[in-house]
C-alpha cells in the first residue's frame, strides 16, 4: 500500500476547472490532482427547452440527471409550477434542486437511468404521466424508452451540449502516462470515457489505465469501460464525495491489472 506522502496524482476527466468540486474533494483528502477535462458543457439551442417549460403546467413530472439540466431548467424557472413533480437520479442532483429551492419528489436507491425507471414502476406513476425530460445533447436512450415501456408519455428535450475537451493538453497527458505518474483516473459520465480515448488514442488509454485504476461514478458510466476491456472501481456512493472518496482507496491498493481492447485496424 502508498504511504500518504507517496501518493500519484488523480485525473478528473469532467468538465471542470482546477478548483472544480470533484478536485476539491479530492484534494480534501490529501490527494494531488490533474485535471484533464476530456468534456465541456456548453450551452445549448434552448428553443425547444423554453417552449416546453412554457406549458410546463401540461407535465407531471419533471426528471432531471445532471446539474447541468438543473442549471438550465432553474434559470429559466424559480420554482416548479404548481401540480409539477420533480423527480432527480442521484443525492447529487437531488441536493442541487433543493439548493435552488425545488422540492424533490422521487429519488431512486439506484443512481442511475435503470434505477429512476424502477422508482416509476415501482410507485405506479409511469403509466399514462406526461414527463418532461430536460436531457444532454448525448443523452443515452436508457431513460425515455424505460419510462416509454411503463406507458408513460416522455417529452425529451436538449437543456445543454455534450463536447469534446477542445483545452485538453494532450501531450501533457502523454508526458504523465510515460512516466507512469497517474494513481487513478475518475470518470463521471460515459462521454468522459469515450472523449479521452478518442483524445489519447487507444494506444495511450489502455497504457494509462493499464497501470491507473478507473474510478466509475455510476454502474452507466463503469459499463462504459467495462465494453472497452476495462474492470473499473465503482464510486462508494454516486457521488463526488463518493467518487473521491473511493480513488483514494485505489490509489492505496495500487494498480490493478488491466487488458483493454485491442486497437482497431
Amino acid at each position: 500500500m502508498t504511504g500518504a506522502s507517496e501518493l500519484k496524482p488523480v485525473v478528473v476527466t469532467r468538465a471542470e476547472e482546477r478548483d472544480g468540486p470533484l478536485s476539491s474533494e479530492l484534494k480534501s483528502l490529501g490527494l494531488p490532482v490533474l485535471v484533464w477535462a476530456a468534456i465541456r458543457v456548453l450551452p445549448a439551442d434552448t428553443a425547444q427547452l423554453d417552449e416546453a417549460l412554457s406549458r410546463a403546467t401540461s407535465f407531471d413530472w419533471i426528471v432531471f440527471t445532471s446539474r447541468y439540466a438543473v442549471a438550465a431548467v432553474t434559470a429559466r424557472l424559480s420554482s416548479p409550477p404548481s401540480g409539477l413533480r420533480t423527480a432527480a437520479v442521484g443525492r447529487a442532483t437531488a441536493a442541487v434542486l433543493k439548493q435552488h429551492g425545488w422540492p424533490v419528489d422521487l429519488v431512486p436507491g439506484e443512481s442511475n437511468a435503470a434505477g429512476l425507471v424502477a422508482a416509476f414502476a415501482t410507485s405506479g406513476f409511469g403509466r399514462g404521466a406526461h414527463i418532461l425530460y430536460p436531457a444532454s445533447s448525448r443523452a443515452l436512450p436508457t431513460l425515455a424508452a424505460g419510462l416509454g415501456q411503463l406507458g408513460a408519455e416522455v417529452t425529451t428535450v436538449e437543456a445543454y451540449r455534450t463536447a469534446s475537451g477542445a483545452a485538453l493538453d494532450v501531450d501533457d497527458c502523454r508526458s504523465w502516462i510515460a512516466r507512469d505518474a497517474v494513481g487513478a483516473v475518475t470518470f463521471a459520465s460515459p462521454s468522459a470515457v469515450a472523449e479521452l480515448e478518442s483524445a489519447l488514442g487507444q494506444e495511450d488509454f489502455a497504457r494509462l489505465l493499464g497501470r491507473a485504476p478507473a474510478v466509475a461514478i455510476g454502474p452507466t458510466t463503469a459499463r462504459a469501460l467495462t465494453e472497452r476491456g476495462y474492470t473499473p472501481t465503482l464510486a462508494e456512493s454516486a457521488t463526488l464525495r463518493g467518487l473521491a472518496r473511493s480513488s483514494l482507496h485505489a490509489v492505496q491498493a495500487g494498480p490493478a491489472p488491466q487488458r483493454g481492447r485491442a486497437p482497431s485496424q
